[in-house]
């Protein structure tokens, strides 16, 4: 077997690898990145990017008023029994982090203003938002590399320069002033970046291209085509891991320690069956094709503890024919509701996404089945909002609704009988909504009561942003499923990422982050970035603890 050796082998081209891989040799170590994929960027790559780390030196100079006090108390009732020292450890060093890499790669961040914390109610809840996204990069900066980035989970319209944060008012553009503004602003940008002869990068893009230009400009390897087969342990010790490259088998040794980032398992159907709740499956999943947990199983064979294997960064989804579509602003708008299998609403439809597949999961049963649900809207819903990246007033493709994933009727009795619901039900269901609606109140699920509710709201409707009523045809219903971002279960790790075996040792040698690791978010979401922003800290956290700790 050929072999080769570094000080620090990285598995994983993501956010925790790429964070964890530049750090390492920013404190004078020679790295390495193995990457599974034919192309490096992982979930981070398709994703919005947004990033949620409290009190970094972005949101306290925009004026954010964040203390560490107040993250502190927003997180510990967030995260619940997480170990205190790794909420502490994840709140001390994401600062820290992020102004790393402003200081270390060409990235710089600006705050996603006003997009709430997903509980601004609890204690050291923000309003105003704690996430913050990357700023457009040049693709031209990566060469020949930015051919194997990975693409994004979906593409912005040509000749435009979009941000996360614009997302918002463009799903507003037949109903708000800014809508318009920030369409124009879209593309007055992508204008600008080709006269420039710029390949503009912005969200995952922009995040995974700043890693990679960071690595290239440290001198740090990343190997794509190149899987993790195992982790090589001697005397104890992982030394190494084994992969595969370029057809044969490598061992590549680590001088000082092996930090794994290989993502989630969303996209391996045998573990999705053995350790979460039917039904399940890879389909409904936005997660990188390539993450399906070798990192995990590795970590297990050498007898890691394991967190969370239950549970993901669920999202409802639409499974349309050409993949799963993650709802973000569909089902906050006003106008719409969710219903179960017996017609039943059951949920905040506006509350965070994870929030709504556990409710989902905790609901269902024979009788009143809750997956899948049906997101229920008429046609005033359809010509005031961008549907997915379909503008209002345009029909939706007919391929959706010849697949099962939608459903249309001129009356909701009709639309009901399409989908397997008793008309009546549904009927009543919608009725008692639609008075809640004209209220401005929902009674039954306070819908429209949190400020994160009103977020991807429409500020021109009244009463409440949050609520319309349901009563012109033609009336659609959109199949919901158990979505998800990823995975957010694997091997144990400590404050310093090291990875715990059951009764709490080390194993020495192996330190792990992101979403091969138990989420420090637990089985909650703290706002938008809760993935990305603790994969890079505790990245950052591995790196420079190995980096700390003497050679062997």
């Amino acid at each position: 077997m050929a072999t080769a050796e570094f000080d620090v082998v990285v598995v994983g081209a993501g956010a925790a690898g790429m964070t964890a891989a530049l750090t390492a040799a920013k404190r004078g170590l020679r790295a390495v990145v193995l990457e599974k994929a034919a192309v490096f960027g992982g979930s981070m790559a398709r994703s919005g990017a947004a990033i949620w780390i409290p009190n970094n030196e972005v949101l306290l100079a925009a004026g954010v008023p964040d203390t560490p006090e107040k993250a502190a108390a927003y997180l510990a009732r967030v995260v619940g029994d997480i170990p205190v020292a790794r909420q502490r450890a994840y709140l001390a060093n994401g600062p820290a982090m992020l102004s790393f890499l402003q200081r270390n790669s060409p990235l710089k961040f600006t705050w996603m203003e006003g997009y709430s914390d997903y509980y601004p109610e609890f204690p050291g809840g923000i309003a105003a938002g704690r996430s913050i996204e990357p700023q457009m990069i040049d693709g031209r900066i990566l060469g020949a590399e930015l051919a194997n980035l990975n693409p994004p989970y979906m593409p912005t319209p040509p000749a435009t320069v979009v941000y996360g944060v614009d997302y918002k008012w463009l799903t507003l553009i037949a109903r708000h002033p800014r809508g318009v503004a920030t369409a124009s602003a879209t593309v007055a940008r992508g204008i600008a970046a080709g006269l420039a002869g710029q390949k503009p990068l912005t969200m995952g893009g922009a995040l995974a291209g700043g890693l990679r230009a960071g690595l290239m400009n440290a001198g740090v390897p990343v190997w794509l085509n190149t899987p993790l087969l195992d982790l090589h342990v001697e005397n104890g010790r992982v030394i190494g891991v084994v992969a595969q490259r370029n057809g044969a088998q490598v061992l590549v040794k680590a001088r000082r320690g092996v930090i794994v980032g290989s993502g989630g398992f969303e996209h391996n159907e045998r573990m999705r069956k053995e350790f979460q709740e039917e039904p399940i499956g890879t389909s409904w999943s936005v997660g990188a094709k390539a993450n399906t947990g070798a990192g995990i199983e590795a970590g297990q064979r050498i007898g890691a503890a394991m967190d969370l294997l239950d549970d993901a960064w669920w999202g409802p989804a639409i499974p349309l024919p050409e993949g799963p579509y993650f709802c973000l602003s569909e089902r906050t708008l006003p106008g719409c509701i969710l219903v179960n299998g017996a017609g039943k609403r059951f949920v905040n439809e506006a509350a965070p996404y994870s929030d709504v597949v556990h409710v989902m999961y905790e609901k269902d049963e024979p009788g009143a089945s809750h997956i899948p649900a049906w997101l229920i809207s008429d046609q005033q819903y359809r010509n005031r909002y961008l549907f997915k990246d379909i503008p209002p007033l345009l029909p939706l493709p007919q391929a959706w609704f010849d697949s099962g994933a939608m459903a249309k009727a001129d009356s909701i009795e009709s639309l009901a009988a399409r989908i397997g619901i008793q008309p009546v039900l549904l009927r009543e269901t919608v009725n008692r909504f639609n008075g809640f609606a004209r209220a401005g109140r929902d009674l039954d699920f306070k819908r429209g009561d949190s400020a994160y509710d009103h977020y991807y709201a429409d500020p021109t409707n009244t009463p409440n942003a949050c609520l319309a009523p349901i009563e012109q045809g033609p009336f659609y219903a959109m199949k919901i499923v158990p979505g998800d971002l990823g995975t957010k279960g694997g091997m144990r790790t400590d404050a310093r990422a090291r990875v715990l075996r059951p009764d709490g040792s080390v194993i020495p040698g192996l330190w792990a982050s992101g979403n091969c690791t138990g989420a420090v978010m637990g089985r909650s979401y703290a706002g938008a970035g809760s993935t990305l922003g603790p994969a890079m800290t505790f990245g950052y956290v591995a790196a420079n603890d190995l980096a700390d700790t003497p050679a062997r």
